[in-house]
């Protein structure tokens, strides 16, 4: 189920409905507010639609037990291909979806669509094209074959090629209101208490990929940790010798790589409470945090050493008001 979307739904199920569809759709906007799950939900109703029986439901919405739907949800259906980030033979995931990928997909689409007229490519992210992938792409939007319809998932669309978003109808996707947020989180098995789904909704700023994430990893009491940094400093170094200690633990990794996340959102919610020099102190550590937790993980930089020099910068928005 799609929330908070809704003109997102409206728009394409509109198209689809009077088959006027492009054949490219740029699905933009931040992580986490539902741009995959639209595009899923897309390729299944356009799938289903094509091959038969024609789904009687409104917007995107398709029966569990339709049989094409069950071949999507295996992933399995022959006229459709989700591209991302590959695993590479040392087991780690590549910075980029590589052209090879690319060029793999340009001989799907020239095989006849086997289920139904229509094929269905979604590259999730579009932003993780290597160049050389971003140009072999481009030569399939320009001359796209017929009944094909692509879903490009980007984060940051101003750093795609402006060919590419030139050949793509551009759809917006925004943060989530807390409410929706809130309906989404309250989905989940996850035993978190009204005041904890409360306070992961500030941290998540309108991403339910992210707030989900948070909940799963029990982030409340690392926000709780950074805050008090933030907000009280550390002239002993204790308390962010403590966060560094429990991230920099094997077992913490994805903690680790949330934090990272999370700690420049704190300090930009946190600035827009101050004036001042204090301001002017916030916006260097959010520049600084922001530069260091998004370089850390692509040299494997060491998270302890990584999460207490996050934490001096924390240190350094209220450190000159708590000397006077």
């Amino acid at each position: 189920m799609i929330v908070g979307q809704d003109r997102a739904v409206e728009q394409f199920a509109a198209a689809w409905a009077g088959r006027k569809l492009h054949h490219a759709w740029l699905l933009a906007g931040p992580r986490g507010v539902g741009k995959a799950t639209f595009a899923h939900a897309a390729a299944r109703r356009v799938l289903a639609d094509a091959a038969g029986p024609q789904v009687d439901l409104s917007g995107l919405e398709t029966p569990d037990d339709h049989p094409i739907v069950k071949l999507v949800e295996a992933g399995s259906h022959p006229d459709m291909r989700w591209l991302e980030r590959l695993v590479n033979e040392k087991g780690n995931l590549n910075r980029n979806i590589k052209v090879d990928q690319i060029r793999d997909l340009g001989e799907f689409m020239s095989l006849s669509a086997a289920l139904s007229p229509w094929r269905v490519v979604v590259i999730d992210s579009a932003d993780d094209l290597e160049k050389s992938a971003a140009n072999a792409l481009l030569k399939i939007l320009e001359e796209p074959p017929s009944n094909s319809l692509f879903f490009l998932i980007s984060h940051a669309p101003g750093k795609l090629l402006p060919t590419i978003r030139s050949r793509c109808r551009l759809v917006h996707f925004t943060a989530l209101e807390d409410d929706a947020m809130a309906s989404i989180l309250a989905q989940q098995p996850s035993g978190l208490s009204e005041g904890d789904r409360s306070r992961i909704i500030g941290m998540s700023f309108g991403s339910a990929g992210r707030a989900l994430a948070f909940a799963e990893l029990g982030l409340a009491k690392l926000e709780e940790a950074a805050l008090a940094i933030l907000r009280q400093g550390d002239p002993t170094n204790a308390r962010r010798s403590e966060l560094a200690s429990e991230l920099g633990k094997k077992a913490s990794a994805d903690r680790y790589a949330a934090f990272l996340e999370l700690a420049p959102s704190l300090i930009a919610r946190e600035a827009r409470l101050l004036r001042g020099a204090p301001l002017e102190r916030a916006l260097d550590a959010y520049a600084k945090t922001r530069e260091l937790a998004a370089v850390a993980p692509r040299v494997s930089l060491d998270p302890a050493a990584t999460v207490f020099q996050i934490g001096g910068y924390l240190a350094q928005v209220p450190e000159r008001s708590l000397k006077r």
